[in-house]
Parts: C-alpha cells; sequence; structure tokens
C-alpha cells in the first residue's frame, strides 16, 4: 500500500515549485521594441519614462523584486529608486533601493519607517506626469503588518505599542481576513488605497502575488494601491459584530471614536490598475496537476473559505466520504483560510501553533475506521502557520491509534493517558503545535517565498 502521507507531501511540495515567481513574470511581462507589455493595459514606453519608483512589500517581495529588475531593461537616462519592506534582504539589492524588515505577523519599527520612506518617495513624484514616470507596486500577503503607519490625523499619539496590540486583537478576533482589513484600512495611513493615492499623477501598475480570495483582492495587504470598495459604516459594523473596541488600547479606541473618520479613496477618486501574478487559483490547479499524474481523481472545493475551522473540516470530511464512493483513489483540494477564534483574546505567545495544525489535529479526532486509508495535509503556503515553526501538519488514520488503550478501557470517554484524549486536551488548550511535533506530524519548510493561502489536500485509497 502506497504512503498516502509521503503523497500529500510530494503534492504541495510540487504545487509549491510550479507556482513559480520567475515564471509568473515571464508569463505576465514582456518587453518589446523598449516597450513594457503587460496584458490587458496600454504599453509602457520605457524609453520616454525619466524615472521608475518600485515599492515592494510583503513576503514575496524580494522575489517579486528580484524577477522585475532582471527582466527590466531601463535607458541610461531613467533613475531608479525604491522601497523593499519584506523578512529578509536579499542579495545584490541595487543601492538605490532601500532595505526594511518589516514585522510579521505583528508590525516592528521597521514596519513603520518603510511606510513612511515609501509615502515620502511616492509624494516627491506626485507632480510628475504619466508619460515620464513609472510607478510599480509588487505587493504579496503579509504586507498589512510589514508596511503599517497609523493614520493619526490629530497628533502622532499612537505607538507602535498601539499598534502592535490593534494588530493581534483583530487576529484573534475570530473575523474574516477580509473583515480584518477593512478595520486595518481605515486605521492606516497608506492602505485602503492610499499609498498609490501618494504618487498623484505618475503613471501606477500594481502586480500581485495574492493571499485572499480571489473576489476581493482589495483585501490583499490591505489594499495600499487599489481603490477601496468598503466604507467607514462597514468598518464600525466589524467593530461592533466582533466587540472590537474594547480590546484595543486607548489611543486606538479614540482613533475609532470621532463620528467623521476619513474615507478611504474610492474608484472615483484612484485610478490604480492591478495584475495578479499568481493566487490561490494558481495553487489549486498545480496541486490537482500533479495528484492527477499520481492517479487520483481529483476535485478541487473552495467552498469552506473562511469557515469556522470545524465546520470547515467536517464539510471536507463529507465532500471526501462522498467522493470515494465513486472514486475509491480520490484526492479533495481546498484553498482558503479557516477561522479559530481565540477565546478572550488570550495571548497567542503562550500557546503553539497556528489555523492549519489546528485544523489538522481536529481531522484527526473526526477519522472513523471506515475512513481509512487516508491522509489529509493542510499547510500555508508561505511555510508559516501561527506563531510555530512549522507550515502545517499532516494526519492519518493512524494518528490517533491508540488501539491497546482504548481496548482496556470501559469508559465511554477515552483514559487520560490515550492520545486521542491528550489531541483533545491540546485542541482545548490550542496548543496543536506540541502534540503534533510530538507525533511526527509537523511539516517543516521554512519560509518559501510564496503566499499563496492554505493549501488542504485529502487522499483516499481503496482498502487493502
Amino acid at each position: 500500500m502506497e504512503d498516502l502521507k509521503q503523497l500529500a507531501c510530494n503534492i504541495f511540495t510540487q504545487a509549491l515549485a510550479d507556482c513559480s515567481i520567475p515564471h509568473a513574470f515571464d508569463r505576465a511581462l514582456r518587453i518589446e521594441n523598449n516597450q513594457l507589455l503587460v496584458d490587458g493595459e496600454p504599453p509602457i514606453h520605457l524609453d520616454r519614462l525619466k524615472r521608475i519608483r518600485i515599492v515592494a512589500a510583503g513576503k514575496a517581495a524580494a522575489p517579486m523584486l528580484e524577477a522585475l529588475l532582471a527582466r527590466l531593461a531601463l535607458p541610461p537616462s531613467c533613475s531608479l529608486a525604491g522601497v523593499l519592506i519584506a523578512p529578509q534582504r536579499p542579495q545584490n539589492l541595487p543601492a538605490s533601493i532601500d532595505f526594511f524588515a518589516g514585522g510579521h505577523p505583528s508590525p516592528n519599527e521597521a514596519s513603520f519607517a518603510g511606510a513612511s520612506a515609501a509615502l515620502s518617495m511616492l509624494r516627491a513624484v506626485a507632480d510628475s506626469s504619466a508619460d515620464d514616470t513609472l510607478c510599480l507596486f509588487l505587493i504579496s500577503g503579509g504586507a498589512s503588518s510589514m508596511m503599517e503607519l497609523p493614520l493619526d490625523l490629530s497628533a502622532p499619539s499612537i505607538s507602535l505599542a498601539d499598534t502592535v496590540a490593534f494588530h493581534q486583537a483583530l487576529v484573534l478576533s475570530g473575523a474574516s481576513i477580509v473583515e480584518i482589513n477593512c478595520v486595518r484600512k481605515h486605521f492606516s495611513a497608506i492602505k485602503g488605497g492610499r499609498l498609490a493615492l501618494a504618487a498623484g499623477h505618475a503613471r501606477k501598475l500594481s502586480l500581485l502575488v495574492s493571499d485572499v480570495p480571489p473576489a476581493n483582492l482589495d483585501a490583499l495587504a490591505s489594499g495600499p494601491t487599489l481603490p477601496d470598495p468598503t466604507t467607514v459604516a462597514d468598518c464600525r459594523d466589524i467593530l461592533a459584530r466582533y466587540a472590537l473596541l474594547e480590546h484595543f488600547p486607548a489611543p486606538i479606541r479614540s482613533f475609532f471614536e470621532p463620528s467623521a473618520l476619513p474615507e478611504t479613496p474610492k474608484p472615483s477618486q484612484l485610478s490604480s490598475p492591478s495584475r495578479t501574478l499568481l493566487d490561490s487559483s494558481a495553487l489549486a490547479a498545480a496541486a490537482q496537476s500533479r495528484a492527477a499524474a499520481l492517479g487520483f481523481h481529483v476535485v478541487i472545493d473552495n467552498a469552506c473559505d473562511d469557515w469556522p475551522f470545524d465546520r470547515a473540516a467536517n464539510y471536507l470530511l463529507d465532500r471526501l466520504r462522498t467522493l470515494r464512493r465513486d472514486h475509491p483513489r480520490c484526492c479533495l483540494i481546498s484553498t482558503g483560510e479557516v477561522s479559530v477564534p481565540v477565546p478572550d483574546f488570550t495571548d497567542s505567545a503562550s500557546h503553539l501553533g497556528g489555523r492549519n495544525q489546528h485544523l489538522a489535529l481536529y481531522l484527526a479526532t473526526q477519522l472513523r475506521p471506515d475512513d481509512s486509508p487516508i491522509a489529509i495535509l493542510s499547510a500555508g503556503s508561505d511555510g508559516i502557520d501561527g506563531n510555530s515553526a512549522a507550515a502545517g501538519a499532516i494526519i492519518d488514520d493512524y494518528t490517533l491509534d491508540d488501539t491497546d488503550s482504548l481496548a482496556t478501557s470501559s469508559h465511554r470517554e477515552p483514559p487520560a493517558s490515550s492520545l486521542r484524549a491528550t489531541a483533545l486536551h491540546a485542541l482545548a488548550a490550542f496548543d496543536s503545535s506540541s502534540w503534533l511535533s510530538a507525533a511526527g506530524a509537523i511539516i517543516v519548510t521554512g519560509p518559501t517565498g510564496h503566499n499563496l493561502r492554505d493549501l488542504r489536500i485529502l487522499l483516499a485509497d481503496a482498502a487493502s
């Protein structure tokens, strides 16, 4: 019998490799006759440009910038400057591009400094024309925290510590990423289109590696370069729905209290075209191709995107059970994120794990004997899951195989020493990573340079 866990890991690894950022740039951009050509956009005449300004921010910002610069041929008369806000400084970074190691999942001093540098650079070319100045924005997931600056119109009274607490409260609230980023947009000096607005009349183009639902691109990195369809009223509704204000520091509560909060730029106020280079649909398609090559009947189902983890887990298991009735060797692929609310906004530093590991461990507790053989992988395409060193986890029908201890128990509840009991305790304590690590079930990739949302791979085969 094939090792389904090994096959699931193979599908995950190959899908990441197939979603290469350099290949994505080759598909989206080309240079012909001194023109930069991007599908769906008017040609950009490189020989007419006097200046190019680049802001690259997010987990994939460095490889995106490297791919762009490798393909961008500029005349000597065109000046190049930029700001890179990324986890690590790449080798051979041009001297004209300033680097800031922005924080994630919480902002740091470099997040503030990088955002300020980007705004200053763009404001300096705001009076230029679209013919001689091009502003390129390379945006990927993670930039919501890595590039941040409060929109404090009265006085600079909101500190970094306040902003960190604000971000943490949002992440732990159980709100969806679209809801979280709606609030972030109305708090920030750069989000919700305000970064692109600072570039004034210069020509703008955003290239995106997306970790948000395809229908909500304005939520990527909280939409620093795209017009914002959300409103102050939407923001206030989310704050009330999740009772967020009481969890914010006093200066941030004060920021949100005025009745006349400034609105973010809307489509009528900001023209800023964009092109999506990679997103979760590309990741799912790559996984589908690899699974099919391995002989699985493959179905993609993203219906549970942004659902609570338990509801999503039960849906996916039921979907797989139905699927295998007609296709014993089958693969169910699902992208997107699930929510794992932490009660009372418990300090996440006291627990170890993330949504993928929590989901995987919960799934292990829901398996039935007739599900065998089965393997389920849930991992972040960026290689990071919550506050752990893991990208996610993989479980199968043996993960909670504690036959001996269960057989010796006459109680309805499993004995305290059983794997199931300890797994349930780990879930209740939001400490999934410690349990899964001890079980050898975590997936560790390190940062991948991608950020295309989470990938779940459920494999089933005919019983031997």
